[in-house]
């Protein structure tokens, strides 16, 4: 049976299109839908049911794709790292917001590059949870941790942990809302005051204030800058209101640095996925650090 038939069926599998198959290989779909009878005509049976969205898997080409995706994939990651390399050093791809990854996924992987006799070479690149998906179908992680579920049977994702959100301001902005709350009874005195985002829709704020108050922001965006650590920055040195995650702002909140302005009964939270393409659980560098991450995501609850 041809290698390269498997590779794209298995791909279209996970896909569940021709039209994003062949997008992922590189090929036509024509090209992809020719390979595909190809293989049907060889094992006279067919694999998927054609639909108007997409295709799904029979019986025999969901039984087939569970026994040849794991090896095909072992097979793409030899090639990729080239036999003369040492085999027993295997390097693991990994994508995901850059503050997130960077404070906790980084630190928490650093010890399987050192472990004699099973050490990983890391490898990370930062992106927005569409860019780490669409990079993860592709083939270029082995693993991402986003906030959105992937859909479809491309790829798999296992809830990692919960982040909770916290309203925060430097001191000068903070005593303003206390005042401002203590003289006007107001519900919402943070209405109309400078935020600090990452972007210009408000994405946090926007969640924040749906979540506890069940209200759009009226506040204007002072600082936008793609980074929550910059936004900790910025709202240290007073330039406005922000919303961060509690695990990073936490230490900057002990020292005094920022102040949180509000305690709601049930804190807005956001939920971290770390995804894999369906079948890669069975190589065993990708394996392991899924059940690192998972393992260290206790302590980070």
């Amino acid at each position: 049976m041809d290698l390269a038939l498997l590779r794209t069926f298995v791909t279209v599998h996970r896909a569940g299109s021709f039209t994003r198959a062949a997008a992922l290989l590189g090929l036509s779909q024509p090209a992809v839908t020719s390979q595909i009878r190809t293989l049907e005509r060889q094992l006279g049976r067919p694999l998927f049911l054609r639909q108007a969205r997409g295709v799904t898997p029979t019986t025999i080409g969901d039984e087939l794709a569970h026994k040849a995706a794991p090896h095909l994939d072992a097979l793409v990651e030899i090639a990729e790292i080239g036999l003369e390399e040492d085999s027993s050093v295997r390097t693991l791809h990994l994508a995901g917001p850059p503050e997130f990854t960077a404070e906790r996924a980084l630190p928490a992987l650093a010890a399987l590059t050192g472990q004699d006799g099973h050490s990983h070479a890391l490898r990370a690149s930062f992106g927005t949870a569409e860019e780490t998906l669409e990079g993860l179908a592709a083939g270029h992680h082995d693993l991402a941790i986003t906030t959105a579920r992937p859909r479809g049977p491309l790829l798999t994702a296992t809830p990692l942990c919960d982040e909770e959100h916290v309203l925060v301001a430097g001191e000068r902005w903070a005593a303003r809302v206390e005042a401002a709350r203590l003289r006007h009874r107001a519900a919402l005195p943070f209405e109309n005051l400078p935020v600090v985002e990452v972007h210009e829709s408000l994405p946090f704020v926007s969640r924040y204030w749906a979540a506890v108050f069940d209200a759009r922001p009226t506040a204007s965006g002072a600082v936008i800058v793609p980074d929550l650590r910059a936004v900790l920055a910025c709202a240290t040195a007073g330039a406005g209101l922000a919303v961060l995650p509690r695990y990073l702002c936490a230490p900057a909140l002990e020292r005094g640095d920022i102040v949180a302005l509000l305690d709601p009964p049930v804190p807005p939270l956001r939920t971290y996925f770390l995804a894999v393409r369906t079948g890669t659980l069975a190589m065993p560098h990708i394996a392991r650090a899924h059940e690192w991450l998972l393992r260290a995501a206790v302590d980070w609850a």
